[in-house]
C-alpha cells in the first residue's frame, strides 16, 4: 500500500460524539507503552504522525487517522497504566466500549501485547472484551527485536495460550525497529478492503 495521505483527522475525548464514517476503520488497542504509536507510524511510513512517548498513558483520546481517503486507523487509549486514577480508567474503558459497540464500519481490531511478557490480566480482559463485542482480534506481539530469534516460537505459544486464542486466530510478531511483520499486517488490512469492494 502506497501511503499518499495520512493525517490525524478527529480526536475524541471522553464526552465527544464519535464520528460516523463511511470508510472502513481498523482499530489498535494495547496497554500503555506497548508500542501502539510506533506501530501506526511504521505502517504509515511516518516518523511521528502518531505521537510516541516514553511516558505511558499518553493517548487519552480516541484518535482517527485518515489514510489515503480510503480508510481510518483508530488509535484507542492505552490501558493498564498504574498512575492513572480509577475514575479516569473507568472513563477510558467506557469510551473504548462505546466505540467498539457503536462503530458500524470497524473491520479489524488489532490487540498489541509485548512479546517479552506473558499476557497481563488487562491484556486478557481486553482480548475477551473485544471477542465479546463480536470481533476476532488480530494479536500483534510487539518489540520483536528485543528477543532472541530462538525464543520467538516459545513466546508466541505462551501468548496464544495466555490469551486463550483459537487455532485459527492470527498472531503477528512485529518490530518497529526492523519493520518485521509490517507486510503481514498490511495484507490483512488490504484483504478486508478487497472484501468490501469485491
Amino acid at each position: 500500500m502506497i501511503i499518499k495521505k495520512a493525517e490525524l483527522e478527529t480526536v475524541c475525548g471522553v464526552t465527544s460524539k464519535l464520528p460516523r464514517h463511511e470508510l472502513l476503520e481498523f482499530a489498535f488497542s494495547g496497554k500503555s507503552n506497548v508500542g501502539k504509536s510506533s506501530l501506526i507510524n511504521a505502517l504509515m511510513n511516518r516518523k511521528s504522525l502518531a505521537r510516541t512517548s516514553s511516558q505511558p498513558g499518553k493517548t487519552q483520546t480516541i484518535n482517527f487517522y485518515n489514510i489515503n481517503d480510503q480508510f481510518y486507523f483508530v488509535d484507542l487509549p492505552g490501558y493498564g497504566y498504574a498512575k492513572v486514577s480509577l475514575e479516569a480508567k473507568a472513563k477510558w474503558g467506557k469510551m473504548i466500549e462505546r466505540y467498539l459497540r457503536q462503530s458500524v464500519v470497524l473491520k479489524l481490531v488489532f490487540l498489541l501485547v509485548d512479546i517479552r511478557h506473558e499476557p497481563s490480566e488487562n491484556d486478557k480482559m481486553m482480548y475477551n472484551w473485544i471477542v465479546y463485542q463480536g470481533y476476532r482480534p488480530v494479536v500483534i506481539a510487539t518489540k520483536l527485536d528485543k528477543v532472541k530469534r530462538s525464543q520467538v516460537g516459545k513466546l508466541v505459544k505462551g501468548i496464544r495460550e495466555g490469551l486463550g486464542m483459537e487455532k485459527d486466530d492470527v498472531l503477528i510478531p512485529f518490530s518497529a525497529e526492523t519493520k518485521q511483520g509490517r507486510e503481514q499486517i498490511w495484507e490483512l488490512i488490504e484483504g478486508q478492503m478487497g472484501e468490501e469492494s469485491g
